[in-house]
């Protein structure tokens, strides 16, 4: 009996602890809400899932002052190359392609015609455009591309659209592999590859090679091809800007277009990083594999992935221009996922991730 109550007596301080721990996490998300920022969604979870969290705060449709909701999506933008890159990596298990492949093997003739005015494809590799170091002018730098997207929101992109201006608009930014320069071309070009070679949407063929399904990642979506998703979509903005009749073409063939959760981003990085996506393990490894330029690199990008400093720990991550980052801390085995409805700025990283981690009496001193 003594021990029924000893256990009893441990479960509910551990209740009483996490309910403490949970209103001080609450009480961090409120801080994080300013006039520019509306609102913010966040989850944490230990990697054994001995510790999980997820909470919102602030409003969603200001024109409404509805709160949002834990359960809610929003678009995940730029973290959407991770999973293109799990897809790309996934193709090369499967041998349909190799990442020292020269890219004129696999694009279209079309887009083989238009990119070739100014990049020879022959000498393009696939591992380049997943690094960032083809020297791909990105077609998101031209002025033109935000002049549309603010001024006509409802215009609806083409990925051979994106690609003519990303040839029209800026020269290569170098020779291929000498330079690490951020590019959603050579993103839209892996998306490609992806319908291609599973003849299917880009949405399809990634939760097929991803086994997103089995995953368990319902609400994973690209935008348009699941009503429930989309219907969950919060407001996002931009400069004050409501952005949700925004076109989602703007960003959608492979530099972004996904729609998550919070949840659902921690759990697949959790699924990545455990071995649940890839056959082999050192497929993983290849995805991470440092690499160096003799111009050292603004970011440490290795392909779909890259890695961080917060609060002195090293972490692996992936950020979006819509306000959304995800990391993983491999020293304390802890995932961590946030949407700023309005964004951040001024850093690398989300401010949440810090003020988390001091919360809880994490750091690397």
């Amino acid at each position: 009996m003594k021990s029924i109550h000893s256990f009893l007596g441990i479960a509910l301080l551990t209740a009483i602890w996490n309910q403490v721990q949970a209103q001080k996490f609450q009480q961090v998300l409120q801080s994080e809400i300013t006039e520019s920022n509306p609102g913010i969604l966040f989850t944490v979870e230990s990697g054994d899932e001995s510790f999980s969290w997820s909470g919102a705060a602030g409003i969603n449709d200001r024109a409404l002052g509805d709160s949002l909701q834990i359960e809610e999506t929003f678009r995940i933008a730029s973290v959407t190359k991770t999973y293109v890159a799990a897809g790309i990596l996934r193709l090369m298990e499967k041998s349909i392609l190799k990442l020292e492949d020269p890219i004129s093997k696999h694009i279209s003739q079309e887009h083989a015609k238009i990119l070739s005015q100014d990049y020879d494809l022959d000498q393009i590799t696939i591992r380049q455009i997943l690094r960032h170091s083809a020297g791909f002018f990105d077609h998101t730098n031209a002025p033109e591309f935000f002049e549309t997207v603010l001024n006509a929101p409802d215009h609806e992109w083409t990925r051979t659209e994106q690609l003519q201006m990303g040839v029209g608009k800026g020269d290569p930014i170098g020779l291929p592999g000498k330079q690490f320069s951020y590019s959603d071309t050579g993103y839209v070009i892996l998306g490609e590859l992806i319908e291609k070679y599973t003849g299917k949407s880009l949405d399809s063929g990634l939760k097929e090679l991803l086994r997103i399904e089995a995953l368990g990642l319902n609400r994973t979506d690209f935008e348009r091809m699941d009503a429930e998703t989309d219907q969950l979509r919060i407001h996002q903005y931009f400069q004050g800007r409501d952005t949700y009749q925004f076109s989602p073409t703007m960003d959608y063939y492979g530099g972004g277009g996904i729609l998550s959760t919070t949840q659902e981003l921690v759990d697949f990085f959790q699924a990545l990083f455990q071995g649940k996506v890839f056959e082999k393990a050192e497929t993983l490894e290849i995805m991470l594999e440092p690499v160096t330029y003799e111009t050292k690199a603004r970011m440490d990008y290795q392909m779909g992935m890259y890695k961080i400093k917060v609060n002195g720990l090293e972490a692996f991550s992936h950020s979006g221009f819509w306000g959304t980052q995800v990391i993983y801390i491999p020293e304390l085995n802890l995932y961590m996922s946030a949407n700023y409805s309005g964004g951040w700025r001024g850093s690398a990283v989300a401010p949440i991730f810090e003020k988390i981690l001091l919360e809880m009496g994490k750091s690397s001193e």
